[in-house]
C-alpha cells in the first residue's frame, strides 16, 4: 500500500494552511534554532610573568588601537626596528605598556589615541586596496584624498576588494575595530552582487550552505540567491561570514559560471545604499559604538554566530518527559434489572425511566394481549 507524501508547506509540528485549487504549496522553511540564554562570562586577563595581575596592554595592541597600523604590521615594525620607546628601540611586540608616552615610530612621536571612527567609501574598479603598489598602479588612497572629510586622519580598510571588485569599502583608525570585523569567529557578514554568464540552477546555489572545498581549500556556507536571468546572464546575490582572498570568484568559477561584474552591497549592518561612487560617508559615533558592543556580546551571540558560520552546530532542546497518564479505575458491574433513574425537571424526584407508554391509571390492570379481561384499559 503506497502512502501519500506528507505535506510540508505548513509549520512544523502543525497542520498545512489550506490552499485554493492549482496553487503550489509553500516551500518548506527551516525553522531557526533556539538557543539557550548563557550568562556572560567575564572576561579575564592574562597575568604577568611573576603571577601578579597585569597592567597595561602590549605595545601591538596600543599601537593599533591609536591607528598607527594593524597588530601584524606593529610587529613587522618592531622586527624591523622602527619603533622605539625613550630612544630604545624596542625588539619584541611583548612589550606591556600603560600608554604611548615615549613611544616614537621611525623617530616620529605616537600622538594619543582618537575615538575610533569608521567611514563608508563607494570604491570604484581599477583601485586596488593598498597603501601603495610597486608597480604603479592607483590605489583607494588617490582617490581618498579628496573624498574623505578634513581631518579623518589615517585611515586602514576594513578587509580588502580586489582591483576589479567595486562597492562598498569601509575604513577606521581603529585598528582593534578593523581586526574584530575581519575576524572569522566573530561572523559578521558580508553581501556581494555578482552579474555571470553561463548555466546555473538554484539547486546549485543551495548546495553552497554546506560549504564547498576548492583545491584544498574550505570554504565556509554561502547564502546564494539567484536574483533574475536574461538568458545566460543571471544576477546572484551571495551573503558569506570568511571573507577569503577572491572567495566570490572562485566559488563561482567553480560552478562554471565566468564573473563579469561583481559589488559588494553590504558589510555587517552599514549598507551601501545610495552612495555615490568614489564618494565617502562617516558613520555616526553613536552606530559605531553600538556596533562595537555587538562584537563583544554574551555567549548566546558568539554561539549563534558560529552557528551562522557553520562553525557549530545549535544545541537541541531537551525533549519533553510524557507525564504519567493515571489509570481509570475499574467500572464496577451494575446489578442485573438495575433500572436507570433521571432526575424530574417538575418535581425533582426520582422517577423511573420512560418507557414510551402511556402512564396508567390507578386502579387498572394491564390486560392481555388478545382479549384481554373485563377489568383491563384498552
Amino acid at each position: 500500500m503506497a502512502f501519500p507524501p506528507k505535506d510540508r508547506s505548513g509549520r512544523p509540528g502543525r497542520p498545512a494552511a489550506p490552499t485554493g485549487s492549482g496553487s503550489k504549496p509553500a516551500p518548506y522553511k527551516i525553522p531557526k534554532p533556539r538557543l539557550p540564554k548563557a550568562a556572560a562570562v567575564p572576561q579575564t586577563r592574562a597575568p604577568a610573568d611573576d603571577g601578579t595581575a597585569r597592567e597595561g596592554d602590549r605595545i601591538a595592541k596600543l599601537l593599533a588601537r591609536a591607528g598607527v597600523a594593524s597588530r601584524r604590521e606593529i610587529e613587522r615594525y618592531i622586527a624591523e626596528g622602527r619603533i622605539a620607546l625613550d630612544g630604545e628601540v624596542i625588539t619584541t611586540p611583548a612589550t606591556v605598556l600603560k600608554n604611548l608616552r615615549g613611544v616614537t615610530v621611525d623617530g616620529n612621536p605616537v600622538a594619543a589615541p582618537e575615538p575610533p571612527r569608521l567611514f563608508m567609501f563607494h570604491k570604484p574598479s581599477g583601485l586596488i586596496t593598498a597603501e601603495r603598489d610597486p608597480t604603479g598602479r592607483p590605489t583607494i588612497y588617490t582617490a581618498l584624498r579628496n573624498a574623505l572629510p578634513e581631518g579623518a586622519g589615517r585611515v586602514m580598510p576594513v578587509g580588502r576588494l580586489d582591483i576589479n571588485t567595486e562597492g562598498l569599502l569601509l575604513l577606521t583608525n581603529d585598528g582593534e575595530l578593523k581586526r574584530a570585523m575581519e575576524l572569522p569567529a566573530n561572523a559578521v557578514p558580508r553581501t556581494y552582487r555578482a552579474r555571470t554568464f553561463g548555466d546555473v540552477a538554484q539547486g546549485q546555489l543551495d548546495e553552497l550552505m554546506q560549504g564547498i572545498e576548492i583545491e584544498g581549500i574550505r570554504y565556509g556556507p554561502i547564502n546564494a540567491n539567484l536574483e533574475r536571468s536574461t538568458g545566460r546572464n543571471k544576477w546572484i546575490e551571495l551573503t558569506l561570514t570568511e571573507g577569503k582572498n577572491r572567495e566570490v570568484r572562485r566559488v563561482l568559477e567553480h560552478l562554471g559560471l565566468e564573473v563579469s561584474r561583481l559589488l559588494r552591497l553590504r558589510y555587517g549592518p552599514f549598507d551601501l545604499g545610495e552612495l555615490p561612487r568614489g564618494a565617502a560617508e562617516e558613520v555616526p559615533q553613536v552606530v559605531v559604538e553600538r556596533f562595537r558592543k555587538g562584537l563583544a556580546g554574551d555567549h548566546a551571540t558568539r554561539v549563534q554566530q558560529a552557528v551562522h558560520a557553520g562553525k557549530a552546530v545549535a544545541p537541541r532542546a531537551p525533549k519533553p518527559v510524557a507525564k504519567p497518564v493515571p489509570e481509570r479505575e475499574p467500572e464496577r458491574p451494575r446489578r442485573a434489572g438495575a433500572q436507570r433513574v433521571r432526575l424530574s425537571p417538575d418535581a425533582g424526584k426520582l422517577v423511573d425511566k420512560p418507557t414510551g407508554r402511556p402512564p396508567r391509571s390507578p386502579g387498572t390492570r394491564p390486560g392481555p394481549k388478545s382479549g384481554g379481561k373485563p377489568g383491563g384499559k384498552r
